[in-house]
């Protein structure tokens, strides 16, 4: 069994490279265009991990390092820039993929692709890490316990101390500005970026998190499986003083294009040890689905707690585990409430420490 991680040697990528190589028997191909980064990587794993050059902005790069693998797994940022060719190209490849995209804006594009992968026999997973990725499959959990759902509330909490990755600071920016979707009464509406802030309580050592609504693919995903009147999706950084700059830095208008936030990205990420100064390191999500039970109103509340890397990389393997061996049978393209089965899927992260609690 042969599984390629895209962007293995990244500061998620990695993350899903460590489970493979821990959780199953798979030779475990670390892609990524620091090929010096990735052979040093390999070299710590032994003989079952091996480094290999991809270039994402080449399609005929990422079609051959794909080319013969049982799966794939899509770790390269940003998403708004590489989600799709990604995909793409496993397509193009005939692989099964899955990936942690949480971007909103190549999702729906992403799941266009859903007629060609059944054509070509595959099946395509977007969005299986932390948020999106856990947080759909537990609305698809707490769904599944009522006879009739009228809301699901996602939140995240990041810290800025549980993250050292560019691509994941290009992330924030892109969900934090502008205006991002949203399901409200049967709707696909767009609502400003930082508004609707509330109070949230996280699993321990979390506690209290003020959000506010930002850009996530869970609102545009979730109404295509689970029929709610309403799909909402909010997030922060702590120390909420982060988010406070974030305020400042679209005010200024320093993060409003694809290109300022790369260079804004840049400049953080060189100083990015004054903007961790403060945190705990430790990242969560909460998901609240409220709605009927044998006629009576019902809400059902989980959440998690964990170390950023680990919730978003450990799904991920799982999820390429299972296409690797046949475990998931439909084929095309979905999000990971469209196919993954949450008890198993739940007792997985179980397995490897990762706990879901009820709220």
């Amino acid at each position: 069994m042969k599984i390629v991680v895209l962007g293995g040697c990244g500061d998620m990528g990695s993350h899903v490279v460590y489970d493979l190589i821990q959780t199953s028997e798979a030779e475990v191909v670390i892609a990524d265009y620091r090929v010096k980064v990735a052979e040093e990587m390999a070299s710590t794993l032994g003989e079952r991990a091996k480094a290999a050059f991809v270039d994402a902005t080449d399609p005929a790069s990422l079609k051959k390092i794909l080319e013969g693998a049982d799966a794939a797994v899509g770790c390269i940022g940003p998403f708004y820039k590489f989600a799709l060719p990604l995909a793409k190209a496993a397509l193009e490849a005939r692989v099964n993929y899955v990936d942690i995209c949480d971007d909103y804006g190549p999702v729906e594009s992403i799941l266009a692709l859903d007629e060609a992968a059944r054509q070509a026999g595959i099946t395509i997973i977007t969005g299986l890490g932390w948020t999106p990725g856990i947080t759909n499959v537990l609305a698809k959990h707490a769904s599944r316990q009522l006879d009739e759902v009228e809301e699901i509330n996602i939140a995240w909490t990041g810290s800025a101390s549980d993250s050292k990755g560019l691509a994941v600071i290009m992330h924030v920016f892109y969900a934090s500005t502008g205006e991002v979707p949203s399901w409200i009464n049967g709707q696909l509406v767009k609502v400003k970026a930082s508004s609707g802030k509330e109070t949230v309580e996280f699993p321990a050592p979390l506690g209290k998190v003020k959000v506010f609504h930002c850009g996530h693919p869970e609102p545009i995903t979730i109404p295509r499986y689970i029929k709610a009147k309403t799909v909402t999706l909010k997030g922060a950084l702590i120390p909420d003083w982060n988010n406070k700059a974030l305020e400042v830095f679209a005010a200024l208008k320093l993060i409003d294009t694809p290109a300022k936030m790369e260079r804004m990205a840049k400049l953080i990420h060189s100083i990015e040890g004054i903007f961790r100064v403060g945190g705990v390191a430790c990242s969560g999500a909460k998901v609240t689905v409220k709605g009927r039970k044998d006629g009576q109103p019902k809400t059902i509340s989980y959440g998690v707690a964990d170390r950023m890397g680990r919730l978003t990389g450990i799904p991920a393997s799982i999820g390429a585990q299972w296409l690797a061996k046949g475990l998931i049978p439909q084929k095309g393209a979905f999000a990971p409430e469209g196919c993954i089965e949450p008890e198993p899927f739940l007792e997985e992260l179980a397995k490897r420490g990762i706990k879901v609690v009820g709220m």
